[in-house]
């Protein structure tokens, strides 16, 4: 069944108009603001109220009345529109729905978990139409407001389900939004084994190098599953630790769930204003972090010059670090943290970058995905490779520990010079190849 989604918009409009008129009136008499849930339920009250009227209306000039499936259809696009993400709703409702691409409103590229993609139907009316939905997710997700027009063509933030859209305007033909979805949210290296992300040794491993309070990064490309690496390792730190996570847009979600951890500061970085006032940078944040004594410092993904401020965290007794960035192997990661170390305000020489990568980094996990065309295309991601850092002699020296087998996936390789400190951790090897 259909929904027209004229009247979706036009109902929006009207139960945004009356919720906004109802949030003035209290403000009026001295009310405390409703919580998020407390509008939640006025706003259903609302469009219950609104829809009744429509039907009314229709009967009144001898028109058929909104079926009960049809009304049903058309209350909850309201509320997607108003809480949610409109027409992309069903989607992030979606387990399997993986990514979505948008070249334009009606350019919608699905990608699902199991490695196919399909064209789906269009998410908006009009690419303006698209723009504003964008615009009023920029005004609402997130800590802070962040603007999305001519002036400010790029925009990255964390939906309400924990999935991360990426948009750009002005700078292509037409709006394109990608949207990466956060489908394994809970998530622990158990998962990741049982899955064939990881072997069971390298699961094991890792779980003892966090407990070991090893500073750990984490390489790959774009959507080869770090982050939902860097989850399930988060939730091997123990319960009782307090946490700080940096990110340039909210996507870790660490602090959703407090029965693992139940003391976390989630800092996100501020964009300018539109006169270019305001911004703190992912540097600043990595510094602020330090001062509010944390167990462990996390930040989602390193993109630029905070990485200094992050390895001297690192080499300064906030051990445990976790981090990722984007490399095309273990190996070239160092010269990948190195090339961010020159953007930064320290411009330290080369040598002096290699020694301070040496002495904060202790592995480099590299995570990658293929299409398994052997087994019908389907998606593998898989960690493939695992490499200590063993020194400095003008470069940064280091052993792969675990190198990719035959089928990819990261089998022992070299022995670790750093051994006795996992053991009391629970890692044993299994032998080297």
């Amino acid at each position: 069944m259909s929904t027209d989604h004229s009247l979706v918009k036009r109902f929006r409009q009207e139960v945004g108009d009356r919720l906004a008129h109802q949030r003035r009136l209290d403000q009026a008499s001295g009310l405390p603001p409703m919580s998020g849930e407390d509008e939640r339920q006025f706003a259903r009250a609302l469009i219950a109220q609104v829809l009744e009227e429509y039907a009314r209306g229709e009967i009144g000039v001898g028109r058929v009345p909104p079926t009960a499936e049809e009304e049903e259809a058309l209350a909850a696009g309201i509320h997607a529109a108003l809480f949610g993400v409109g027409r992309l709703q069903p989607l992030l409702d979606d387990l399997d729905v993986e990514n979505i691409d948008i070249n334009g409103c009606d350019r919608v590229f699905v990608g699902y978990a199991d490695g196919r993609e399909e064209m789906q139907e269009p998410v908006a009316e009009s690419d303006e139409e698209l723009i504003e939905l964008i615009q009023i997710l920029a005004a609402y997700s997130g800590l802070s407001s962040r603007p999305f027009d001519t002036a400010n063509p790029q925009l990255d933030l964390r939906l309400p389900d924990g999935s991360r859209l990426s948009a750009v305007m002005d700078v292509t033909v037409r709006p394109a939004v990608s949207i990466r979805r956060a489908r394994l949210g809970k998530v622990f290296l158990s998962d990741l084994v049982g899955n064939g992300t990881l072997t069971p040794e390298v699961g094991r491993f890792l779980a003892a190098a966090v407990g070991a309070r090893k500073n750990i990064m984490i390489a790959g490309s774009t959507n080869a599953g770090k982050t939902t690496l860097l989850r399930a390792l988060a939730n091997e730190i123990p319960v009782h630790e307090r946490l700080i996570t940096v990110e340039r847009a909210l996507e870790l979600g660490l602090d959703q769930f407090p029965e693992l951890h139940p003391n976390v500061v989630a800092f996100e970085q501020r964009l300018p204003n539109s006169e270019g006032q305001g911004e703190i940078t992912m540097a600043e944040l990595v510094r602020r972090s330090l001062r509010m004594n944390p167990s462990r410092v996390i930040v989602g993904e390193v993109l630029g010059d905070e990485i200094v401020t992050m390895l001297n965290a690192m080499t300064q007794g906030n051990d445990g670090s976790l981090s990722t960035i984007h490399a095309n192997s273990s190996m070239e990661v160092f010269n990948r943290v190195a090339t961010y170390a020159l953007q930064a305000t320290e411009r330290l020489p080369i040598e002096a970058t290699h020694m301070l990568i040496a002495g904060a980094i202790d592995f480099v996990v590299f995570i990658e995905k293929h299409n398994d065309y052997a087994r019908g295309g389907r998606l593998r991601r898989f960690v493939s490779s695992v490499r200590e850092v063993t020194g400095c002699d003008g470069r940064v020296l280091s052993s792969e520990v675990f190198r990719p087998s035959p089928d990819g996936l990261a089998v022992p390789h070299a022995p670790l010079s750093c051994l006795d400190e996992l053991v009391p951790h629970g890692y044993v090897p299994g032998g080297w190849g």
